[in-house]
């Protein structure tokens, strides 16, 4: 099932340029509400084996920017290009988009139906999609169970009769179903205890080095990114401030904001 051996080689999966999104504010007047700029002319883009991280605090865009990625948000201006190929957000569009670049949310007690057990939830992807047989299906939700290290037994449960790791762990093998070119994971440990983060952290880079993936891994915990990332993005006010190589921009930080964050004490994970 999968369609990976289609796509070019060497080219980003998903190039953003110079993207704007507006949002209409609830404040301001009857027939002219008030405009929020999330994003603010970013440009970004994301390779398959690469890990891309992007640092900033709430509120800053990150959560929009990664709508954008993976064809959940629209733009007001700007161009997404996918593959090389400028990239229209319609219906066929987003689900093109939706095929190739999955997420994994922040907290996987809301991401998860609570009424479906872990096999149906697993099951729907491919429902929605129109992919595989039967029973290649049902083969290929075993296969995801052993990739993200859960057992046969979870496939019939439902998800508050298992714990916060293992929640999002299902969430993971759900985002890996259709066989995406990148994950992106939105604050994809900070709901879970302290405990089970690392192992949520290694168990992404893992599959990103086993499957060949690109990750955008998104945090306000910038010492998180920088364990996981090979390029880091500074986001302050719907802008990138600064980015490069995560070690690089940890030694000589340039913009006063990496710096803030940088001068912080976070936690290790």
């Amino acid at each position: 099932m999968s369609a990976t051996d289609d796509r070019p080689r060497g080219v980003p999966v998903v190039d953003l340029r110079d993207v704007h999104v507006v949002h209409k504010a609830r404040t301001g007047t009857l027939f002219r509400r008030d405009r929020v700029h999330a994003v603010a002319g970013v440009s970004l883009s994301v390779s398959r084996g690469e890990t891309v991280g992007l640092v900033g605090e709430s509120g800053c865009g990150k959560s929009t920017l990664a709508r954008v990625m993976v064809g959940l948000q629209p733009v007001t201006d700007g161009e997404v290009r996918y593959f090389g190929e400028p990239l229209e957000l319609d219906g066929a569009g987003r689900k093109k988009l939706g095929r190739a670049v999955s997420v994994v949310f922040q907290d996987p007690a809301t991401a998860l139906n609570p009424r479906m057990l872990v096999r149906d939830t697993l099951l729907d992807p491919f429902k929605v999609h129109g992919v595989g047989t039967p029973a290649e299906r049902e083969r290929r939700v075993k296969e995801l169970l052993d990739l993200v290290g859960l057992p046969q037994s979870a496939l019939d449960v439902l998800p508050r009769q298992i714990s916060g790791g293992q929640r999002q762990r299902v969430a993971i093998a759900r985002a890996l179903a259709l066989d995406p070119d990148v994950i992106i994971a939105d604050e994809p440990t900070s709901a879970l205890d302290v405990s089970v983060r690392a192992q949520v952290l290694n168990l992404l880079s893992d599959l990103k080095d086993q499957l060949g993936l690109g990750l955008v891994f998104i945090s306000h915990d910038i010492n998180t990114v920088r364990y996981v990332s090979d390029r880091m993005a500074v986001m302050f006010a719907g802008k990138i401030v600064e980015m490069g190589p995560a070690e690089q921009l940890f030694e000589d930080p340039r913009h006063d904001y990496t710096r803030t964050l940088l001068s912080a004490v976070p936690s290790l994970l």
